[in-house]
């Protein structure tokens, strides 16, 4: 057994890695130098004072002595904040070397989509199905018995998608959140995720990691009454009912697996992104069990690490942010937010939502 997994297994929190992990859209830790962003809500740059636009708390984490201040104090996890800041160049090019490893995803001749009506607007809101015929004409389910997506489909069935309902998490589905992060884990893709952000002083070592990214996205918090309900996972990939709508639900293979069985109705699509290959975006409409999205989005034909270790860099670079990046020459951007009322582990956000914005 790997060591990480012995550390998941026992649920030791890693104290090193402190909140300064997350940058906040309102605040500069973790944010000193970081490139003017004109969608930022305050700013972190050298010329921010000059321009009065600067967070509130600039002078203190950015300032002469503040922790990220060039020669400055450090924090008390040993981070800089200024040499751990993620600029806007750095994403554009790691999400292009994150798409070019992504060994995993669909070949041309492994999905065959039919979209049918392109949404107007005006139509996005009004349930009603104009498109006679599944989103999926053919996937070749060959791609599902690869390690990384055998592991992702196991845990789809984990959760009770109506939010209020207490997660009861079994010792076999804790074994499955294991297993799945150890196949991703073992991927080029990820490993690449790792070095860099480790280069970025996030983490000192694999398993700090790999018990972060199960705290982040499996760990419990409420959306609804103070029952532990949800978590980043089930948020995102295999998605919630919400006060009579679907919530979350943006992964391509539980779109594929629950139209297959007859409980997923595709209704029409009002964003189909430029890439001639996988993976590709869609925006798109559907009911689920008779639960309407009206405006939600996915990548299509990706493996589960790309869309996972995507996720998670967006939301460690930039939560509550777009977060542009990069893929096979075409910009497209991903938004991610931070679950605000809960953290673990002395401060760290849980991952609330994560999605890839369509026009």
């Amino acid at each position: 057994m790997e060591p990480w997994m012995l550390l998941l297994g026992a649920g030791i929190a890693l104290g090193c890695v402190s909140g300064h992990l997350y940058t906040a859209p309102d605040s500069c830790e973790g944010r000193c130098g970081e490139p003017f962003n004109e969608e930022d809500e305050c700013h972190c740059h050298p010329e921010c004072g000059a321009e009065h636009n600067c967070c509130e708390d600039h002078e203190r984490h950015c300032g002469p002595g503040g922790e990220g201040a060039e020669g400055g104090a450090r924090s008390r996890d040993g981070f800089s904040s200024s040499s751990g800041s993620i600029s806007e160049q750095e994403l554009l090019e790691l999400s292009e070397q994150l798409y070019g490893l992504d060994h995993n995803k669909a070949r041309p001749g492994d999905i065959a989509l039919n979209p049918q009506h392109l949404a107007g607007p005006d139509e996005t809101g009004d349930k009603e199905d104009r498109s006679p015929q599944p989103l999926y004409r053919y996937v070749n389910e060959a791609l599902f018995s690869k390690p990384t997506y055998a592991s992702f489909i196991k845990l789809l069935d984990n959760y009770q998608r109506a939010t209020g309902r207490e997660e009861e998490v079994t010792a076999e589905e804790l074994r499955e959140q294991e297993r799945f992060l150890q196949e991703v884990m073992g991927t080029e893709l990820m490993k690449k995720l790792f070095v860099f952000l480790q280069g970025k002083n996030r983490y000192s070592s694999e398993q700090e990691f790999l018990q972060d990214l199960n705290q982040m996205w499996f760990g419990l918090y409420s959306r609804g009454d103070g029952e532990r309900d949800s978590s980043g996972f089930e948020h995102v990939f295999s998605g919630e009912v919400k006060k009579g709508k679907v919530s979350g639900f943006h992964n391509w293979i539980r779109f594929y697996l629950l139209e297959k069985q007859g409980v997923l109705n595709y209704f029409s699509h009002n964003f189909d992104g430029p890439w001639d290959t996988y993976p590709d975006v869609l925006g798109l409409q559907f009911s689920w069990d008779g639960f309407y999205k009206e405006v939600g989005s996915a990548f299509i034909g990706c493996s589960p690490e790309f869309e996972f270790g995507l996720y998670t860099l967006c939301f460690l670079a930039r939560p509550g942010r777009a977060c542009h990046l990069s893929l096979g020459g075409h910009h497209l951007s991903v938004q991610t937010y931070p679950w605000t009322k809960t953290t673990y582990d002395g401060g760290r956000r849980f991952i609330a939502t994560a999605y890839v914005m369509s026009p």
